[in-house]
């Protein structure tokens, strides 16, 4: 991704974070229908965690829809998940992807982000997120993008498995 699209990428963003007028809530995980999962393609494993997490889910009820960003040279493992690319970054910054944008459209009770490390893309588009509540990693700058944060220092399926027991509690 060029240094310019990436800047224009962030100045939207930044917009976005004050301008979406969403009303963010935590909604009681018993009452919560539609679950959101976004994450950045990295490794089999962290497609199995996250495959794990669905069907927890899906036992509980929940209604899932999940997007992957898919970096250049990783797998797509499975093609099991509609996905983004930076190809569907314009030079504006705008995010072309049909797909994305209706995720990013999409009133999610809660909204999953399974990145240790924040992908500028999947930024923009929790900003955008009309999510009731967006679950992340706890970092420095994050909390513009969520209204549930947790601590994690272990590995990606020690984080899974903190985000969705503290949701699962809430009442």
């Amino acid at each position: 991704m060029t240094a310019m699209k990436l800047n224009f990428l962030k100045y939207r963003t930044n917009m976005l974070l004050r301008n979406n007028k969403t009303p963010r809530t935590n909604v009681p995980y018993k009452k919560a229908h539609q679950i959101g999962i976004i994450f950045s393609v990295e490794d089999k494993v962290k497609h199995d965690n996250v495959k794990d997490l669905i069907k927890k889910f899906e036992q509980d009820g929940k209604q899932v829809t999940v997007i992957e960003f898919l970096p250049e040279n990783k797998d797509n493992y499975e093609f099991k998940f509609d996905f983004f690319t930076e190809k569907d970054l314009s030079f504006w910054g705008n995010i072309t992807s049909s797909g994305a944008l209706k995720f990013a459209d999409t009133s999610f009770d809660f909204l999953y982000y399974l990145d240790a490390t924040p992908n500028p893309l999947i930024l923009h588009l929790l900003a955008l997120s009309k999510a009731k509540c967006r679950v992340g990693k706890s970092w420095d700058d994050g909390t513009s993008y969520f209204e549930f944060m947790v601590e994690s220092v272990g590995n990606i399926k020690a984080m899974i498995e903190t985000m969705y027991k503290y949701t699962a509690l809430l009442k």
